[in-house]
């Protein structure tokens, strides 16, 4: 029961870590598919010139080049979602639930200042979420069955 105040996902970073994976605009669908498949995530966060320009998720590949039978051979430059939705490590993972719920989306990029300081998904918030309820379950059980130390 250590924490004080909400938490945010900075804690989810420092144990996920930042490593983002990155891909140039200029590569295909079917690649940026597959480096999603050998690194199991979910998203790619689209640079050009070494400037975050969009991201390109698994449903970015369903909607915009598979429906509308696109080839695969289709630059990300003309499927990646341009508008980006990020925030700051220090925002509150609730607020960040939020976000997420109110805009329809999966992956938040972090950012640090201008710093790619990581990307968490929907599935980080809810098993951090998760985790800290478990906690707090046995610490009420604790004090409750008069286990807990005072």
């Amino acid at each position: 029961m250590a924490n004080i105040g909400p938490s945010t996902i900075r804690e989810i970073i420092s144990h996920k870590g930042s490593k983002v994976q990155t891909v140039d605009c200029e590569t295909t669908a079917k690649e940026a598919v597959q480096r999603m498949v050998r690194s199991n995530v979910g998203s790619l966060v689209v640079t050009k010139d070494d400037a975050i320009c969009g991201i390109f998720t698994e449903r970015d590949y369903l909607r915009r080049v598979v429906l509308d039978e696109l080839p695969t051979e289709t630059r990300l430059a003309e499927v990646v979602t341009e508008r980006l939705v990020v925030v700051d490590p220090d925002r509150p993972i609730e607020d960040c639930m939020a976000i997420m719920t109110q805009e329809r989306i999966r992956h938040l990029p972090v950012l640090d200042g201008d710093r790619l300081a990581g990307i968490v998904s929907i599935g980080d918030l809810v098993k951090h979420v998760s985790k800290e309820q478990a906690s707090e379950l046995r610490y009420l059980n604790d004090f409750i069955s008069g286990r807990y130390p005072g």
